[in-house]
């Protein structure tokens, strides 16, 4: 019987395959970008579900990757993010996951209530918040607040903004393998009787 994948074998296995696909518009490679956020974040002293949230959040790109042109991927997919977090949320837990989940309602929520907060962005990201939803409205504000980790989320965004430059040295992946490891769920492995190890 085969053992399934663990969880952070498949996303880093993700990264190694699909990683060197860049953002449409973006001057990083989708992996320089994870390794940047996730960086940012250890350097902040971030906790370790946090970092793993940094340099996994755009996980939903490299899904999308697979059936898309080789060379690009579009920075606009509105729909990047609850696509990654539904592939994490089976190996990781919600500190993980959902700061990826809320990071795009994060970022239309920061050029809401804070007037200079688009002029952060980068072209790309300044052209992907429309189809991202725009501007919240003042209850969709408060409803994004009030989610649990939207604080992470915040936070993560600001990071994510910040991690587009090019030829930036960062530590590796390899580097982030232990963290990831520590957060991580097991994959279940059904025992001797178990019903699902019946054929």
């Amino acid at each position: 019987m085969t053992h399934p994948m663990s969880p952070v074998d498949e996303v880093l296995e993700m990264f190694w395959r699909l990683g060197s696909t860049l953002f449409l518009g973006e001057p990083v490679s989708q992996t320089e970008h994870a390794l940047q956020t996730a960086w940012l974040a250890e350097q902040a002293g971030a906790v370790p579900a946090l970092v793993a949230a940094a340099l996994l959040h755009d996980i939903g790109y490299l899904l999308a990757g697979g059936a898309g042109p080789p060379d690009a991927i579009s920075s606009g997919d509105p729909r990047h993010a609850e696509t990654g977090a539904a592939l994490l949320a089976n190996g990781f837990p919600p500190s993980v996951v959902e700061p990826v989940r809320l990071h795009v309602a994060a970022k239309r929520y920061l050029c809401t209530v804070e007037p200079g907060y688009p002029a952060l962005l980068t072209p790309a990201s300044r052209l992907s918040l429309g189809p991202q939803g725009g501007l919240m409205t003042p209850a969709e504000a408060a409803a994004f607040l009030a989610t649990p980790f939207a604080a992470e989320a915040l936070v993560l965004r600001r990071w994510d903004e910040m991690a587009r430059v090019p030829s930036l040295a960062t530590p590796s992946l390899a580097h982030f393998r232990p963290g990831l490891e520590a957060v991580a769920i097991p994959p279940r492995h059904p025992a001797v009787g178990d019903p699902a190890d019946r054929g």
